[in-house]
């Protein structure tokens, strides 16, 4: 975390970088109304970085903001820049935003987001302060990311439908959710869903284990079963485990991929309100000379945590959660 000068802050941009979220719309919100509030001039940056470049930047006001916060995704858009990662690229960016008349950022997205951040700070000293939102809960330093609660029910509800497909005909599912390298997703929903086995980059992965597990269940009556597995490397590794089974165990598998479903949609309350209140802190931060950090949510309180730090691989702490899989999926 770095300190500036705040006798100059007049202006400050909001925008989004990486997937959407859900929860995105409320931390827009918040950031703006709060800024307002606090005598701020606020503008919004359209397609995050690559809206830098290309000057996509329009102010925004207390009108701007009305019936956002119960919609999905970003009403700023987002994406991946390739150019930003260049040092070049990202001076075009500063100059833009000088022109402007930007005097601090608000950058709402994830662990890439987060280093483009990181450099508009090491190399042109444009203050900036982090919101932490995609809905993989992958962010280090935060127990939670904004959109990760509406992702888990998001599937949960999926889910719960395919369980009555699964009774109906007493198949063997294979349920695939997001996470991309991690399984936050994958074990939250396959504790809430009564899963068998759940699969993640973190559990390296037992054939026989899973295959023991279904064929207890078997033994003692069961007629179906579920497994949940986060996509991993690439979404469609869920067909590549079911031909396992199928090979190794004669079972044949239904395979259901969620994908980008669990990126849409209205906001779950715990969303919209953490991201309102991640948002409205990160304003408070800037207005306190504070920057080069994120705001993380840690237990009940909300604290600033170093871009440095939150770039890190976030530790798995889900291991408790994963015994009690085991345990009640008997």
């Amino acid at each position: 975390m770095n300190k500036f000068d705040t006798n100059k802050l007049k202006k400050i941009a909001v925008f989004t970088s990486g997937g959407d979220a859900p929860g995105m719309n409320a931390a827009i919100r918040a950031t703006v109304r709060m800024a307002i509030y606090k005598n701020l001039e606020v503008f919004g940056i359209y397609q995050g970085y690559q809206g830098m470049l290309d000057n996509q930047i329009e102010p925004l006001n207390l009108g701007s903001m009305a019936n956002v916060i119960q919609r999905g995704g970003t009403v700023l858009k987002a994406g991946r820049c390739q150019n930003f990662l260049k040092p070049e690229f990202r001076k075009i960016a500063a100059q833009n935003l000088k022109v402007q008349g930007i005097d601090g950022l608000i950058c709402i997205g994830g662990d890439g987001s987060f280093r483009g951040a990181k450099a508009l700070w090491d190399e042109h000293q444009i203050p900036i302060v982090g919101v932490p939102g995609t809905i993989d809960n992958d962010i280090n330093g935060s127990e939670y990311t904004i959109g990760f609660d509406t992702a888990v029910n998001t599937a949960m509800e999926a889910i719960d439908k395919i369980r009555d497909t699964a009774a109906s005909h007493d198949r063997l599912f294979i349920v695939e959710v997001m996470g991309r390298n991690t399984g936050y997703i994958a074990i939250e929903v396959g504790l809430a869903g009564g899963a068998e086995e759940v699969i993640f980059p973190e559990n390296p992965f037992n054939l026989e284990k899973v295959i023991n597990k279904i064929q207890h269940g078997i033994d003692r009556g069961k007629k179906s079963s579920i497994l949940v597995t986060a996509e991993g490397d690439k979404p469609g590794y869920a067909y590549d485990l079911a031909e396992q089974l199928k090979q190794k165990a004669n079972f044949d598998a239904k395979v259901c991929i969620l994908g980008h479903v669990q990126r849409g949609g209205s906001p779950t309350a715990l969303d919209r309100m953490i991201a309102s209140r991640l948002a409205a802190q990160a304003v408070l931060s800037l207005l306190d000379g504070n920057c080069n950090h994120m705001i993380a949510l840690q237990g009940t309180s909300y604290v600033n945590v170093s871009f440095d730090e939150a770039i890190q691989k976030k530790p798995f702490t889900y291991k408790g959660l994963l015994d009690l899989v085991d345990i009640l999926s008997q």
